[in-house]
């Protein structure tokens, strides 16, 4: 019984801690309707010159639910390309210990390399993860620690922080809960 009770505590916090859904696009129009939530920083680093940053947000187009993440490389260095493809993946280990796999868009991209008027190279890259419908229960549950990202041709982790403050907008970010936070809305946008 007292499992129970606790049970019910976590699920009704998890519930009452979920953020509202801001979507930044909400169109709809004889193609289709499309809505995205604002774009929510997940990671950043800035060390020797050179700083990464990963933007995240969940969009829903004619129904189907994506995640859209955007990483931003910045530095005087050269930047070498790292290309999504067909067999590109997302993986996500949770604090639970499941592993969640996202697929990506049949669509290559290498994104773009814009040298700025500082002299600094910024290169851009964007691609779009597709959920699968057994992972929800688990994404709106717990925490993400790792963030594991398959390119074209290689592997990069990234570890998903409970709480940090921004350097480049000083404001503060939870990436360890985004699911948790905002997977709710992909339900919110029908």
């Amino acid at each position: 019984m007292r499992f129970l009770a606790v049970a019910a505590l976590f699920y009704c916090g998890l519930a009452f801690a979920q953020k509202p859904c801001d979507f930044s696009v909400n169109v709809t129009d004889s193609t289709g309707t499309y809505k995205a939530t604002k774009e929510v920083l997940l990671y950043e680093k800035n060390f020797a010159g050179h700083a990464s940053y990963m933007f995240a947000s969940i969009a829903v187009t004619d129904g189907l639910p994506t995640l859209n993440l955007q990483l931003l490389e910045k530095s005087q260095e050269f930047i070498k390309a790292r290309c999504f493809d067909a067999g590109s993946k997302l993986y996500l280990q949770l604090e639970n210990g499941k592993i969640v796999t996202l697929l990506h868009l049949p669509k290559e991209s290498c994104g773009s390399m814009v040298r700025d008027d500082n002299g600094f190279n910024n290169r851009i890259l964007t691609g779009h993860f597709l959920f699968k419908k057994d992972d929800a229960d688990f994404l709106k549950t717990s925490p993400i620690s790792l963030l594991r990202i398959k390119f074209a041709t290689e592997a990069t982790d990234y570890i998903m922080r409970p709480a940090f403050k921004a350097e480049i907008d000083n404001q503060l970010y939870q990436p360890a809960s985004y699911f948790v936070d905002y997977y709710h809305c992909i339900n919110a946008s029908k």
